[in-house]
């Protein structure tokens, strides 16, 4: 029972982690996104741009959130997680 209280401790903890975050906006492009947030910590090699059905999925890597790209402009951004001991989403595999 005590582990079921802490995992939601965890849970309620990372949604407000993420409400506190101002990520960047869905729509916004490469350039708008480094000129508001600056540069990223990396940038992860592009996915997909095989054909017109898989577009490329570029990835930017900054300290508390990752940003993805369809093309040049922000589809999603997420907050990485704390730690790996952390109980939630993976962050984004940092070996490319």
């Amino acid at each position: 029972m005590i582990g079921a209280a802490h995992a939601d401790t965890l849970l309620i903890d990372r949604v407000r982690q993420e409400r506190s975050h101002t990520l960047p906006a869905r729509g916004l492009s490469m350039a708008q996104v480094e000129k508001r947030y600056g540069a990223p910590t990396s940038k992860l090699s592009p996915a997909g741009g095989d054909s017109r059905w898989h577009p490329t999925i570029n990835r930017w890597v900054y300290a508390d959130y990752t940003v993805y790209f369809e093309r040049d402009r922000v589809i999603d951004a997420v907050v990485n997680r704390a730690s790996p001991e952390e109980i939630g989403p993976k962050g984004a595999a940092r070996n490319r």
